[in-house]
């Protein structure tokens, strides 16, 4: 739906639109992916590009689009709205991927714009309350990944470093990899980075194929100059954010494992400048240096990820709607850190036994529980804010009063919490209270200091109104002026018993008393009683709107502006006290972030037994076995079309994912062997796209490596010529099964593809099960051993509504092309005799051929022939075959 139109107006003098764009024409080209924002105070303008993409996306209309200047020179503009400019951002930052720079004019006389704040899809900090405000759904991470690459010989080693700002982590790897970069699409995934930077002027075969890897997986590209990656400094600079504020600390940074990562580190120098965390005393000894590996997690890559649904799309992201996708099904969470560890657990699916089960414990718990699960999901954790964000102002000293009441409040909650799981008395009662409330029960201890001098400083009355102040009593200068305030609002409600009595009118429901933070105190009317305002002098109005008519007299408006000034005295005195308060709650950021990974781990394992209880047919708990006890089976899928060959394939690598994140899974019972990665190739789309050699090569390369690997494809030849397709299909899959020997799941519509398991043992057939009855085709939506070894393409094409005409035609010709069977018997015993039919029917066939070919057509005569032919026929005739039979009426 197109955005609303702004009301207001780009209105400048000659003066000024010459000025700005001499300014705006002046400026540094930038690249495709960036938009400018300039805000004018009370809207926002783009120009240029920036203002054709603004019309497109925002107003999905030219109409908006004014210009500036004349002739040739002139430059297209669009003019925002707040609410615009809110929606344009959000669009380009969370779903786009584009960055975004925001201008400020410094001075009215002149143009003299600046650069006041910029964001992109990895750096949001600077936009936080703009996409994620109190009510918003949004709960992304923000990230940015530093790439530097070596290669040597036919080894590629990869230097990675991530910074996450919401976690305020600084992590380092190093790997190597192969040419398709298969590892560090698997990096990518874990980490679910959104922006990455990597050395210019890379034009060949790695750096061509690095590019692809990243745009595949959605990825703004951010390039830096090859020197810029250099491991110079880089103790003194990673010393200084890390924690750690000892000079003995400082000095053991360089000796310290993650900083012998020579690649990785010097990517973490560029990621740290291109960030600039150095340029803000806030970011000084916050971070924590660690190293990730991505073998700790389930290797996934993107084609996974599409394949199996895992999280929503851009479209969805857009909308903010809901889809069915696996984050939205298991996302019953109720507060932004949950979401967040949600996002990130389905990226990173663990793949050790004890700590999936230490989930899944925690999972089985909340599950048989629900008075603890209902009081935690509806009551506490409702009320608990964003922690992430709330640390990282107190580490800035950005909080604010409120921030500091807000933070009192969720502090409040936590011996509630932990009554509640006080209840519990399960079998797992032990890890319960190791995971939760021993943890929640010492963040309460180190915080009590800080809720003794939140209730001192802070006025409690005042803030539950939404009035962050410092109690009066807390400074004598305070407490005089709040007298003061308390005289002056004494005062003006005798105003307000006043005006009623003058205008006739019963105080506090026809006419109110009302304040807010721009008029200050006034009284309102409706609409219906405006007509006691008219003619009266006593009284001026300020506006009119649908809520009725804002008006003061002289009195009102003179206490009015006592009250503002005494207000302003108040807080400008409070301030150095709030300081030191904000001061001291920066102290506490590390509990503070530890609290949130507690807050955030209970609400996702909340969610998952929500989820498990309250579907239609609740989930089981699977039971895992270790790696390798899987057995590395080749399944082939046969079956109709809209049969459920897909749908079967989906849910299986869904159950896998979801039963190593910790999860529950959606079957009856479940027994499953943990597994390396989860290798998915679903649909034609992507192999006709990259091509399906090199397609099933990167897959079949990470396989290789990786044993212990679930592989699931779908359709493989599909939009390439039956011949091809289905030699592919052949090769590939009697590689898997042979070489490779990992549990693989193959639908196929190629159904000679059966025929490989009497060549290997380990390829075992299965069929989605159908019937025919009264020539109508009945999906039953069942996967049932054995081959399926007749077609039911006439079947499907009569469900897809093709014309009688052609359904018939195609009948008649399958009757007269091969045995065509309707009595619907798909058992193993009846797909075994109908083979060796075939195989009969092949004999008969090939041997005619030969005796035919035998003829000597230089010595025998026309009659001769005819006669020789015509026994040939009757030795046919004499076989009975059925095939044979309709070949032979054809003739």
């Amino acid at each position: 739906m197109a955005q609303v139109q702004p009301k207001e107006q780009l209105g400048l003098d000659l003066a000024q639109e010459q000025g700005f764009l001499s300014f705006f024409q002046n400026l540094e080209e930038k690249p495709s992916t960036s938009v400018r924002i300039f805000d004018r105070g009370e809207y926002f303008t783009v120009h240029g590009e920036d203002a054709l993409l603004a019309a497109k996306e925002i107003f999905h209309t030219n109409s908006v689009i004014k210009h500036l200047g004349s002739g040739s020179k002139r430059v297209p503009s669009v003019v925002l709205s707040k609410l615009n400019f809110e929606s344009f951002v959000r669009d380009l930052l969370l779903v786009k991927q584009y960055r975004v720079v925001v201008y400020k004019q410094i001075s009215s006389s002149k143009n003299d714009w600046e650069e006041t704040y910029k964001a992109s899809p990895g750096n949001l900090v600077q936009f936080e309350d703009i996409l994620f405000g109190p009510n918003s759904e949004f709960a992304v991470n923000a990230g940015v990944l530093a790439l530097k690459l070596t290669s040597n010989a036919d080894k590629k080693l990869i230097g990675a470093a991530y910074v996450d700002l919401n976690e305020q982590v600084l992590l380092v790897s190093e790997f190597y990899d192969s040419d398709s970069f298969t590892n560090l699409e698997a990096l990518i995934v874990q980490l679910g980075a959104r922006e990455c930077i990597i050395p210019s002027g890379d034009s060949g075969p790695d750096g061509v194929k690095l590019r692809q890897v990243l745009s595949r997986n959605k990825l703004l590209i951010t390039e830096r100059k090859r020197s810029e990656f250099n491991v110079k400094d880089a103790g003194q600079d990673v010393g200084r954010l890390i924690k750690g504020k000892s000079e003995e600390e400082q000095l053991t940074i360089a000796t310290r494992p993650e900083m012998s990562l020579a690649n990785a580190v010097s990517a973490l120098v560029v990621a740290i400048k291109y960030l600039e965390l150095l340029s803000s005393e806030a970011n000084v000894n916050q971070f924590t240096l660690k190293s990730f590996e991505p073998g700790v997690f389930l290797h996934l890559d993107s084609a996974a990820l599409k394949a199996l649904h895992v999280e929503p799309s851009e479209d969805s992201r857009r909308t903010v709607g809901k889809e069915t996708n696996l984050f939205s099904l298991l996302d019953k969470c109720a507060t932004p850190q949950g979401k967040r560890l949600l996002a990130q657990w389905i990226r990173q699916p663990l793949v050790d036994v004890n700590k999936i089960v230490e989930r899944q414990n925690l999972v089985e718990s909340f599950l048989n529980t629900v008075e603890i699960r209902h009081s935690l999901s509806e009551e506490h954790l409702k009320r608990i804010p964003d922690l992430n964000r709330l640390s990282r102002k107190m580490s800035r000293k950005a909080a604010t009063l409120q921030d500091c009441y807000r933070l009192f409040q969720c502090i409040q909650q936590l011996p509630d919490i932990c009554e509640t799981l006080g209840k519990y008395d399960g079998p797992h009662i032990a890890t319960v209270t190791a995971v939760f409330t021993s943890p929640l029960q010492e963040v309460v201890e180190d915080m009590s200091k800080f809720q003794e001098m939140v209730e001192m400083t802070l006025d409690m009355n005042q803030a539950a109104q939404g009035d962050f102040v410092i109690k009066p009593e807390f400074d004598d200068n305070l407490s005089e002026l709040r007298e003061q305030m308390d005289e002056l609002e004494e005062g003006i409600q005798k105003e307000l018993r006043k005006a009623a009595n003058d205008l006739n009118l019963e105080s506090g429901k026809s006419i109110k008393l009302e304040s807010n933070n721009q008029l200050g105190y006034f009284f309102r009317v409706t609409l219906k009683e405006e007509k006691v305002l008219r003619n009266n002098r006593q009284y001026r109005m300020i506006d009119t709107n649908k809520s009725g008519v804002r008006f003061r007299n002289s009195t009102l408006q003179d206490l009015n502006d006592q009250y503002i000034s005494a207000r302003e005295s108040y807080e400008e005195q409070q301030k150095s006290v709030a300081d030191e308060i904000i001061n001291i709650a920066a102290g506490y950021v590390e509990v503070i972030q530890n609290l949130t990974t507690i807050v955030a781990t209970l609400d996702c394992i909340v969610s998952f037994a929500t989820v498990a209880s309250s579907a239609p047919i609740p989930y089981c708990r699977p039971k895992l076995l270790p790696k390798g006890k899987l057995d590395g089976t080749f399944h082939i899928i046969t079956g109709p079309n809209m049969g459920g060959k897909s749908t079967f394939l989906r849910s299986v690598g869904t159950a896998v994912l979801m039963a190593q994140i910790g999860s529950f899974v959606a079957c009856d019972e479940a027994e499953i062997s943990v597994v390396d990665s989860i290798l998915a190739r679903v649909g034609a789309g992507d192999c006709q796209m990259k091509g399906v050699s090199t397609f099933m090569t990167e897959m079949l390369e990470t396989a290789t490596i990786l044993r212990d690997s679930l592989i699931i494809i779908d359709e493989l030849g599909r939009g390439t010529s039956t011949y091809d397709g289905f030699g592919l299909a052949w090769a590939i899959s009697e590689y898997i099964a042979k070489e490779i020997k990992a549990f693989c799941l193959f639908a196929t519509h190629f159904h000679e593809l059966t025929t490989l398991s009497e060549e290997i043992a380990e390829v075992k057939n299965y069929h989605v099960t159908a019937t025919t009855i009264n020539n109508t085709l009945t999906l039953l939506y069942q996967v049932k051993s054995g081959p399926c070894d007749r077609s039911f393409g006439i079947h499907v094409a009569e469900l897809a509504n093709f014309p009688a005409s052609v359904i018939e035609f195609a009948k008649r010709k399958a009757r007269e092309l091969e045995d065509f069977e309707e009595d619907g018997d798909d058992s193993e015993e009846s797909v075994k005799r109908r083979r060796q039919e075939k195989k009969e029917e092949s004999s008969i066939i090939e041997e005619y051929l030969s005796k035919v070919c035998a003829f000597d057509l230089e010595s025998i005569s026309d009659e001769e022939l005819q006669d020789q032919l015509q026994k040939l026929r009757k030795e046919l005739e004499m076989k009975e075959n059925p095939l044979i039979q309709n070949l032979l009426k054809s003739c």
